[in-house]
């Protein structure tokens, strides 16, 4: 059955005075099925036209809300996205009247609206492109998500268990940026996330009308920017750390989603010489694809293999923001082949600098002996083989005890 904005307006009052929010943020979305239905009512609408009539028929600021909704939708049926993009963010503005004065109850209308403005946004920018017009929608759409954050953070009356705070923890999905970490590092009144499951199983969800799932998907989302922000500020433990936690929280259904976080994953886990199961790698054949080249010449110490595999994926690489970091795991195909030849030397203490440069050469690394004793003196300094170098006598003294110590055992194992 159609609804009229009679009933929509109806709706929305009893909603907002039973405090639900999951219903609030269904009947606020431009594609719930009730959207096509108030566009068929109003052929042709205006706000003004809107406002002079219904204006008051429902507490302020929801009479306006529920016009510029409609107005939302119309743009919308009309595939004019700028016009609903700032309808939208009106609609934004005015709940926050609202939103301010209240409990975490909102949070989901919130998180709903945020998103859609963001896709409007999206939309709007794109159609200007395409038209070689000027759009800067999805940078507003960037400031009203920063007061969000900014509703959200200064809660100061509601209890802990139905308090805005936990919704920065979302918000953050829409615009994770420094500024925002900073602000969100620099507030003790924060919750922690780690306390995220424990409420979630008692009030809080019961009040926020959260599942499990959503509050998995907020900390598994912030784990993943977290991540790949350290990971392009080269910190890569933090890195490595945020990725680890978001994979093993990830839905084990969201393939998808995994393979974003093994993509990150799985290069700083190399560099600490972990290198990844044919399991784990037949689960993800684009991985495979990518990466299979790199693990192979690692296991086989072969230089000349792993520097092919960073000129034909130089491009893809490039575009992750991945080049670097393979291109210092190169130095593990080298400590692989040094190994190789002291295995071969039944693992002697002292070997001539010139069986490293034979190995060297073999792999199609055509450099000098002296190139080859430099080569030997990184690895020595890097962590990567114990002992020294007498320049006098061309050989290499290795430790007579753990002489090619674990990757992960060096000081700095991604460094």
């Amino acid at each position: 059955m159609a609804m009229t904005f009679s009933t929509f307006i109806m709706t929305l009052a009893e909603t907002i005075q039973s405090e639900n929010g999951p219903n609030l943020a269904y009947l606020l979305r431009p594609t719930s099925p009730h959207g096509k239905d108030l566009v068929k009512e109003f052929r042709n609408p205006t706000r003004e036209a809107l406002t002079l009539r219904y204006g008051g028929c429902i507490e302020s600021p929801w009479d306006d809300i529920a016009v510029r909704y409609v107005m939302v939708t119309t743009h919308i049926a009309r595939k004019r996205a700028g016009e609903a993009f700032n309808e939208q963010s009106q609609l934004v503005s005015q709940f926050f009247r609202y939103f301010i004065n209240n409990t975490g109850w909102t949070l989901p209308a919130l998180f709903s609206m945020l998103r859609d403005l963001r896709d409007l946004a999206f939309d709007a920018d794109n159609y200007a492109k395409y038209n070689n017009q000027k759009s800067e929608c999805m940078e507003s759409a960037a400031g009203v998500v920063v007061k969000a954050f900014s509703n959200c953070m200064t809660d100061r009356t509601s209890p802990p268990s139905e308090s805005r705070k936990w919704g920065v923890y979302y918000v953050k999905r829409i615009s994770l940026s420094k500024n925002i970490l900073r602000a969100l590092n620099a507030n003790p009144d924060i919750p922690p996330l780690s306390e995220y499951p424990t409420l979630t199983s008692s009030t809080f969800a019961k009040h926020l009308f959260l599942r499990t799932t959503d509050v998995t998907i907020c900390k598994v989302t912030y784990r993943y920017y977290l991540g790949m922000l350290s990971f392009l500020n080269e910190d890569y433990n933090k890195s490595e750390q945020e990725l680890t936690l978001a994979f093993y929280q990830c839905y084990i259904p969201a393939h998808n989603n995994q393979e974003r976080i093994l993509t990150y994953l799985l290069p700083l886990r190399v560099l600490r010489g972990h290198l990844p199961t044919r399991d784990l790698m037949d689960r993800f054949p684009v991985l495979n694809e990518l990466f299979a080249p790199f693990i192979a010449a690692i296991r086989a110490g072969d230089i000349s293999a792993y520097d092919a595999a960073l000129d034909k994926w130089e491009r893809r690489l490039l575009e992750l923001n991945l080049w670097l970091t393979l291109e210092r795991a190169r130095e593990l195909c080298i400590r692989g082949l040094f190994r190789r030849v002291w295995v071969a030397t039944d693992q002697s203490t002292r070997i001539p600098v010139s069986m490293f440069h034979c190995s060297l050469r073999l792999k199609g690394i055509d450099v000098s002996m002296e190139e080859a004793e430099c080569y030997v003196a990184n690895m020595i300094y890097q962590g990567y083989m114990r002992g020294y170098i007498s320049h006098e006598k061309k050989m290499v003294v290795l430790a007579s005890a753990n002489a090619f110590p674990r990757v992960a055992d060096r000081s700095a194992p991604v460094s």
